[in-house]
Parts: C-alpha cells; structure tokens; sequence
C-alpha cells in the first residue's frame, strides 16, 4: 500500500467501517498479515472484518492462490466501489484543506498527446506556479479513451479533439484547429499555399494511427483515393520524424508545429478540402458531476491561457 493511500485511510477512519478499510488493504497486499502491518492492527481483526463483511454480502470476497489471496468476481466489484469512496473522500478532504486556506487538492486529468505535449506542459507550469500545493495527475491516451475516462469518473477532466454529443459531457472550451499537411520544404507540393487531400494521396502518406482524432477526420477522405500509405503511427512526434527524413506526408494541426517546422526544415500546408472537418480542441468534464475546487480552478486557468495563447478564436 502506497504511503499516500495508508494516510487516505487513516483520514477516513472516522467515517468508513472498518470492514471497507481492511478490506481495502487486503485488496492491496493479497496477504493478511502484510494488510494488519500495514494498518497496525492484529491479523485476528482484520480476518475478522473480512469474515463479516463476505457473511453481510452472502459472497467470498477473495480466493486463495498459492500464498496470496486473489479477489473474487464479487471482490472486484466491491474494491471498484471502496475506490470511488475513497478518491471522493481524499477530493472532499482537499476542498475542506482550501477552505482553511491550504489551497491543496488533486485534479486529474487526461489529455490526447497532441495536446499533451505542445500545449498542458506550459499550462501545467504556469498552473502550478499559482498554486503550488495542487497535485496534477496526467493521463496521456487516445482520444476515444477521454470521453470514457470522463464519463466514469476517473479522471476530472478530459483534453481531446471532437469528443462528439453526450448528455453526460460538459464543454468549458472548444476551438477549431485547420488540419494541414506536414512535408520537407523540398517536397514538390512545399511550394504551394494550401494543398487538396486528392494531391497530397500522389505521394506516400503517412496516417495517424486508428483511435486518434486525426485519424477519424481522414477517413473520410481516404474512402475515395488509391492511396499509398508508408506508415501508421500513433505518435505525432514520429510522423513528423518520418515525413522529415523524406518517406512521406503526414497530416497535423498547428499545435506546437511552428518552431519545430522552422527548426526540422519542414511546412504545414493547410488541407482546402471543403468536406475535410476541422480539428476541434475541447475541454470536457462530467455535466452531472459538480467540479471539485482544485479541477474546478485548473479549468478556469486552463480557460484564460487558451484564451491568451489563441486570441482570435
């Protein structure tokens, strides 16, 4: 058991069985004696707890394997919901704390990689020089993983591309973002201004990986075209590497691109096909859960920077 969760527990004693709590840390160890250590309480309590609690529910919670003790289909069940009690009590604890002017929380976050790189660090940064205290956790994944991970409440807030309609998500930012070609400024289409899809597929390509917002808007276009496609990559970052050393096109927003284009010998050449949808940024959070104080604030900051940073939308 991680030193943070043991002083999570200990805070909620007072409000928590002590059914749940030991538990809980039997989950963790898959051992009773490591869980009584851990809790400096004596086996015999907390095998007892554990009893109670498997006659309460009519169902074993654990199975022995070998030496350890190995949740049940029932004990999974239970230790998901002892998790969400736990995490609501930790999120609850850290908005008293700001209440007393400790201006502590946790806000947790995830973010497509895009965004991730390009855009949270400096967000993270300047963030975190207002307040200090206020831990960030950062998921990085695929954008049809956000939604998920927003609507399950697992993480406060979610930056992705194009998350689509959903009654149970809240949107606290959106921007459209052109989507562009990404080539040498030896290439022969470097010359041009903006390119067509149809002109660029003449050329070997190089895709987004399925799963990622780019590659979705794609799609579309690629149903149409004999393409040739040299790679399918799930990081942008290798796109770029690849279309700089020469073996093919890669499609990217203008997020984070302009020092690196300068900087690689490279160009972002707008896409001007009309049936080509726009990349849209958002910040999204759950409409029927109400924002702790510490994620709460990190949206309002996350807000005013986006703001300063793209002025014209």
């Amino acid at each position: 058991m991680t030193r943070q969760r043991s002083k999570i527990l200990d805070r909620a004693r007072l409000l928590y069985s002590p059914a749940l709590r030991y538990f809980a840390a039997v989950a963790e160890h898959g051992a009773i004696r490591a869980a009584s250590r851990e809790l400096n309480v004596a086996s015999s309590a907390v095998n007892r707890q554990i009893l109670w609690l498997e006659d309460s529910l009519g169902v074993p919670l654990f199975e022995r394997v070998g030496r350890r003790l190995q949740l049940s289909p029932a004990g999974d069940i239970l230790l998901r919901h002892v998790t969400h009690v736990l995490r609501d009590f930790e999120e609850t604890a850290s908005e008293i704390d700001a209440l007393k002017g400790l201006k502590r929380g946790i806000v947790r976050i995830a973010s497509v990689e895009s965004v991730a790189t390009e855009l949270l660090t400096d967000l993270a940064a300047s963030f975190g020089e207002a307040y200090p205290d206020i831990q960030l956790k950062i998921t990085v994944t695929h954008a049809n993983k956000i939604t998920r991970l927003v609507t399950d409440s697992e993480v406060d807030i979610g930056f992705t591309f194009d998350p689509g309609s959903d009654d149970t998500l809240s949107i606290g930012y959106e921007r459209d973002f052109e989507i562009g070609a990404v080539v040498k400024k030896n290439h022969p289409l470097a010359t041009q201004d903006t390119v067509s899809f149809a002109s660029c597929v003449e050329y070997p390509i190089i895709l987004p990986a399925k799963g990622l917002s780019l590659r979705a808007a794609l799609d579309k276009m690629l149903s149409n075209t004999d393409a040739s496609v040299f790679a399918e990559v799930s990081t942008l970052q290798m796109m770029r590497k690849l279309a700089q050393k020469g073996l093919g096109v890669c499609f990217q927003t203008r997020i984070g691109l302009e020092d690196q284009m300068q900087e690689a010998d490279m160009v972002f050449l707008p896409l001007n096909d009309e049936a080509l949808p726009k990349n849209r940024l958002a910040i999204i959070t759950h409409a029927q859960r109400q924002l702790k104080l510490a994620p709460a604030m990190f949206v309002s900051h996350a807000r005013q920077h986006f703001a300063d940073l793209f002025p014209n939308n």
